[in-house]
């Protein structure tokens, strides 16, 4: 599966990983996933830099569309995308434009910088 994620309820955190070619059903298999286990409204890490080109802007643009339903339908929570490469960054860059909802999220190229930012969100 290319994108792994792990749930902690104590430290209200989501941490994923996505890898090599991801799809779009693979996204909304993380969604399903987070929202299943109790934890759309909590801290999300999202580490997207070892996925090569993987989706293109209209699918990128798309997930932005579900994570706006997502928001409508509940609370979703801040997220971290770890993007350290330039095209990672780039693709991080048109989903959040595309997923505008209030909530905090932030683009960063190193993991512990992220970290320390969401820890600071509520």
């Amino acid at each position: 599966m290319p994108v792994h994620w792990t749930i902690s309820h104590p430290s209200r955190l989501v941490v994923a990983v996505a890898k090599d070619e991801v799809t779009v059903a693979d996204i909304e298999q993380y969604f399903a996933g987070v929202t299943d286990g109790g934890a759309m409204s909590y801290r999300k890490i999202f580490e997207i830099t070892h996925t090569p080109d993987a989706l293109n802007e209209d699918n990128l643009k798309a997930l932005g569309q579900r994570v706006i339903f997502y928001a409508q339908h509940g609370q979703v929570g801040p997220v971290a995308i770890v993007a350290a490469s330039d095209e990672s960054y780039e693709q991080a860059e048109i989903f959040a434009a595309a997923a505008r909802v209030s909530r905090p999220l932030m683009i960063f190229r190193e993991l512990h910088v992220a970290r320390r930012w969401l820890d600071g969100q509520d």
